[in-house]
């Protein structure tokens, strides 16, 4: 279905780009001819993951940015160091952080960092990327932003993430009108569940009844797997989808549909005990 060329020549930045869906995005943007750049927080994580992709990937290019996306400078420190090498053609914003937890609970500062990851991290990648292209009257370039249902409905006990994704929501929206005409296009994807090593284990705790309670709530009875995100994330940044602008795509096995939305096993959550909420919380 998709040809091993379909994204030769583009240079790809992927936030977030060492773990997870960041990872599965990136390596298949690799298979399909891709130029790929990574970033994250933690140089060692990114230098391994980069290294997994050549040896995996016969000719891999693989460029790796340690940059802490929540800091306007080193955002723009990074793009500086980028176009040095040569100029994106498409970016993703796919860095994230979120927190399980009853909001009254939450403390200022994580707040804050949930927001400053998401949607400050998000629009000072976006903004410093547009600022190059549109200088430069390059068209033809793609923002990706990935985001979450609760973007679209909201969703209790994550309220920072979906706040914060749906402010990514309204920049992709907005941009869309305004950088449309300069040839450049901002689209989404909205993914259901997709367990990730490490933050699924923080956001479906056994408490919460695990895989088996979740999959009950997918009209498909099973949860996403990488592979299919991958692939929709890759059509939506290649010239196939030219002509989609400003949408957000959910890919989520019909979940929203049968549910509503507000995420996975939430409604029995309402009625939790304070020692319930307890078990789950982090350790110090």
């Amino acid at each position: 279905m998709f040809q091993p060329d379909l994204l030769k020549g583009k240079r790809i930045l992927v936030t977030g780009g060492g773990t997870g869906l960041g990872q599965s995005m990136g390596k298949r943007f690799l298979e399909l001819g891709a130029e790929l750049v990574i970033c994250g927080r933690r140089a060692e994580v990114l230098e391994k993951t980069a290294e997994e992709f050549r040896q995996q990937i016969a000719g891999a290019s693989v460029e790796t940015h340690s940059v802490d996306v929540r800091v306007a400078d080193a955002v723009e420190q990074m793009m500086e160091r980028i176009w040095e090498r040569r100029p994106l053609d498409i970016l993703v914003n796919n860095a994230a952080g979120q927190i399980l937890a009853q909001t009254h609970r939450l403390s200022t500062r994580a707040i804050d960092s949930v927001l400053n990851i998401v949607l400050h991290g998000s629009a000072y990648c976006t903004v410093a990327a547009g600022r190059r292209w549109i200088a430069a009257g390059d068209t033809g370039k793609v923002v990706l932003s990935i985001l979450t249902v609760s973007s679209l409905t909201g969703a209790p006990f994550t309220v920072p993430s979906a706040m914060a994704k749906a402010g990514v929501l309204a920049m992709t929206k907005s941009l869309a009108v305004e950088w449309g005409p300069k040839g450049i296009r901002t689209c989404a994807v909205v993914p259901g569940p997709f367990p990730t090593p490490g933050a699924w284990e923080r956001l479906m705790p056994k408490e919460r009844g695990g895989n088996e309670e979740l999959v009950k709530t997918i009209p498909l009875r099973r949860v996403g797997e990488h592979a299919e995100l991958a692939n929709l994330a890759a059509f939506l940044v290649s010239d196939g989808a030219a002509y989609i602008n400003g949408d957000a795509v959910v890919i989520d096995g019909g979940k929203m549909l049968q549910s509503g939305g507000g995420g996975a096993n939430t409604s029995a959550m309402l009625d939790w005990t304070d020692a319930q909420w307890d078990a789950i919380r982090p350790k110090r």
